[in-house]
């Protein structure tokens, strides 16, 4: 029945479509077409065993209790699996589809199939089914192709392992020669080894003819239709075909477009066509003896000739031997060249090093020479530069005090942090509700005591400072971003401006204080932080020394006439006398009076000019 619905479905599909038809007709269909062969539905039937009775786990005594059955049974005592998928208790008659009436079978001569063993909770049971079930179907198989008169197979194919639909790999009958290649029958072998055999058995014998062969298409893509047990499918260049019947298909040649009668003589090569024929195996025959004659002259003239060969053979290899000699010694004279030159290198740098080295040894000799006296200097040098070093702080100590003198810096009482100068309070970077005139001088006379620091100092401050008294002014050269360089130093309407030059005043005021090895608590104590500068200044042990006259020139006339400024410096020489002040001349001005006498210049201060003189009171 399968083949009948297959040759019918072949039937229809060639009707239906023309396009999906094999290019070889059956006539011209050969052994030398065929690529490949493969099996579909493999089905193995070994030898069965007899047995009494059919091995079900409910006829098993031993297993009646078994531990998995027991939790079997439990796990299903709510719900209990069926034992088969059919219906028994169906209508006692039922109609088939012709429309008669046919009786139902008694019940106890019903057979259902099982599903128990499908329904068991352990997945091992039904893998150990599964595995039973496709053992007997998968199997190792290869085929072997025989033609008769020849006793040893044509092609024999590799094996596939564990496959029910096995594919076998292309292969070419060509090579076998036109005795196999050209026939249009074979004998086919298929051998099948399952698990439970012990060698290969035959299972398919298959002598057939090519003609007999059914096209399915062009491959199984589009072939929908189930094939029996064991199909053996052929692969040729133009399709896949299949042995359904072994009956050769009629076939009738297309039909041409002039018929002509039968006992007409069918025309074939001329006469000039065939001499020329003649002609060309003539030729062709004369020109493979011509090719054997001439073979055999020159290896007659070559073995006549062995000894010059042999020479000329030695002549051309003593001259490609003579070539390589003289490349090697080219090469080599070339590295010669370059040794020479390194060397006359090498030889010219270690002479101008040894040069050199007796330079050096003869200026070390005379630096040697000199030593015991630079020593001599050395130490001079140093006893007198600690005792310019020892002079200068005593130098910076006396300014200090006088600075302080006419800058006195003293606390507020009951304000913690609270200080004046000259004074005026100066708050602590907090001007609200103060007075601006009070704080415009205060900060003035702040800004010209941190200028006098550092001009006495020798310590230039970041920011520069312009001392005009009240109207006193300091510039950021440091900040790029900044739109303006010159703030004041008393308020303005402009808030911001003076409160940012404020800061920059207590920013050089710090760089003082660290100048000295000194560190800042808080930034913003302007007064605080010059009283601790002025204070560790002021504080040493040894004596104050006394002004130095300016020089031979300003020293004579002063011993003979002192004027009053000298007479003052002269009473200043003991510590903690204040004879200028009482005088009415500043210390500063004194000092500023000693400093323009040794240059013999008249006496000035060193502040701009209109604010030395209101600040100090000199007449």
């Amino acid at each position: 029945m399968a083949t009948a619905d297959i040759t019918d479905g072949l039937i229809n599909d060639d009707a239906g479509s023309r396009r999906d038809r094999p290019f070889h007709f059956p006539a011209s269909r050969k052994l030398r077409h065929l690529t490949g062969v493969s099996v579909r539905n493999l089905v193995v039937n070994p030898p069965s065993r007899a047995r009494g009775k059919t091995i079900d786990d409910e006829d098993i005594p031993n297993s009646l209790q078994s531990p998995s059955k027991i939790l079997a049974q439990e796990a299903n005592r709510t719900l209990n699996y069926s034992r088969s998928f059919s219906n028994l208790k169906s209508s006692p008659a039922s109609s088939n589809e012709n429309g008669r009436t046919q009786q139902r079978l008694p019940l106890r001569q019903a057979r259902r199939q099982s599903t128990l063993p499908w329904s068991d909770p352990n997945p091992q049971m039904r893998q150990v089914k599964l595995e039973d079930i496709t053992r007997g179907r998968i199997a190792n198989t290869w085929f072997s192709i025989h033609c008769d008169g020849i006793h040893e197979p044509v092609y024999v194919s590799e094996v596939v392992e564990n496959a029910m639909n096995p594919n076998f790999r292309a292969f070419d009958l060509n090579s076998c020669g036109p005795s196999v290649s050209r026939l249009d029958y074979l004998t086919l072998k298929l051998w099948v080894k399952t698990a439970t055999m012990d060698d290969y058995m035959m299972l398919v014998e298959l002598q057939l003819h090519l003609q007999s062969l059914q096209f399915l298409g062009r491959s199984l893509d589009n072939f929908h239709q189930p094939l029996p047990a064991n199909s053996v499918l052929f692969h040729f260049p133009d399709g896949v075909y299949t042995n359904l019947t072994d009956i050769p298909p009629m076939w009738t040649p297309l039909p041409t477009v002039s018929s002509k009668p039968s006992d007409t003589a069918v025309p074939t090569s001329s006469y000039d066509a065939l001499m020329r024929l003649a002609n060309l195996d003539e030729c062709i025959q004369d020109a493979l003896i011509t090719r054997e004659r001439l073979e055999s002259q020159i290896s007659s003239i070559l073995e006549k000739n062995q000894d010059a060969v042999r020479t000329t053979s030695k002549a051309s290899r003593a001259k490609d031997k003579l070539n390589l000699t003289r490349n090697a010694v080219s090469s080599q004279r070339k590295q010669l060249r370059l040794a020479t030159k390194r060397k006359e290198e090498l030889i010219a740098s270690i002479n101008a090093r040894k040069d050199a080295m007796e330079n050096g040894t003869r200026s070390w000799e005379i630096v040697r020479s000199h030593l015991p006296d630079a020593r001599t200097k050395l130490g001079s040098s140093m006893r007198l530069l600690d005792q310019n070093t020892e002079e200068t702080k005593g130098q910076i100590r006396r300014i200090s005090e006088d600075i302080l003198d006419i800058y006195p810096i003293e606390p507020i009482r009951d304000k913690p942090l609270a200080f004046t100068i000259a004074g005026i309070a100066l708050p602590n970077s907090n001007f609200v509700d103060v007075d601006r005139d009070a704080v415009a001088a205060a900060l003035g006379y702040t800004a010209h005591l941190v200028y006098l620091l550092s001009f006495y100092l020798s310590i230039p401050v970041p920011y520069p400072i312009t001392p005009h008294l009240s109207n006193s002014l300091i510039h950021d050269p440091v900040s790029t971003s900044l739109p303006q360089r010159t703030y004041p130093l008393h308020p303005v309407n402009v808030q911001y401006r003076f409160e940012y030059g404020v800061f920059l005043l207590n920013k050089d005021i710090e760089f003082l204080l660290n100048k000295q090895g000194l560190r800042v608590l808080d930034i913003r104590h302007t007064l605080p932080n010059l009283k601790y500068l002025l204070y560790v200044l002021t504080a040493r042990s040894s004596e104050i020394p006394a002004r130095k006259a300016g020089g031979i020139r300003g020293l004579l006339p002063g011993r003979l006439t002192p004027s009053l400024s000298r007479r003052g410096s002269e009473d200043s020489a003991v510590y903690g006398e204040t004879g200028n002040h009482r005088r009415g001349v500043s210390p500063i001005s004194t000092v500023n009076g000693d400093m323009a006498l040794a240059k013999g210049k008249k006496p000035f201060a060193p502040v701009p000019s209109g604010s030395a003189s209101a600040s100090f009171g000199v007449a």
